[in-house]
């Protein structure tokens, strides 16, 4: 593991104080010190993507029960961005009383005019059928109650003025 610091060395006048930024670097072979630094802006695109699969797509949203499940919804993630970005040329733009209208539309206006491609290429499932009222769960029986599983603590709280030591709260006992 390399630790690095990068620094402007040189500010370009009028302009904010840069903050120097750490780099880590895991792996076998380090790259050459001119190109280090490129890496890093990739970032960007990945912290982007993230942001956008849990407000636009709703990735943290669900509640699953099962690990599987939740695996199988992240596994989604990636298949959605892709479909969304492989549509963008067949979509209209349709911009919202508040938005300005954009020629290369971004995976987010995608989404927004996405229902307008659902409704040109239809459903091949057939329409439902009626089956008239459904019967409802047996008189008496409840479903299995949902697993409970423990609260996971970000932090330790702290303790309670209640719970501190006597010597810490009266110094003169000694």
């Amino acid at each position: 593991m390399a630790i690095i610091r990068v620094e402007v060395l040189e500010p370009k006048p009028g302009k904010r104080r840069l903050q120097p930024m750490w780099l880590a670097w895991l792996g076998q072979t380090m790259p050459p010190l001119a190109t280090l630094w490129l890496t890093d802006l990739r970032r960007f695109a990945l912290e982007h993507w993230y942001r956008f699969s849990k407000q636009r797509l709703h990735w943290t949203q669900p509640q699953f029960t099962s690990l599987p499940a939740s695996e199988r919804w992240s596994d989604l993630m990636p298949l959605l961005s892709w479909q969304l970005w492989l549509a963008r040329e067949d979509c209209r733009d349709h911009p919202l009383p508040w938005q300005s209208p954009q020629n290369s539309l971004a995976p987010g206006r995608v989404a927004q005019a996405f229902a307008s491609i659902l409704v040109a290429i239809g459903t091949p499932a057939p329409p439902p059928k009626r089956r008239g009222k459904a019967p409802g769960r047996a008189t008496g029986q409840t479903p299995a109650p949902r697993p409970c599983y423990p609260t996971v603590k970000k932090r330790v709280s702290k303790r309670k003025k209640t719970e501190q030591s006597p010597t810490a709260s009266n110094p003169t006992a000694a």
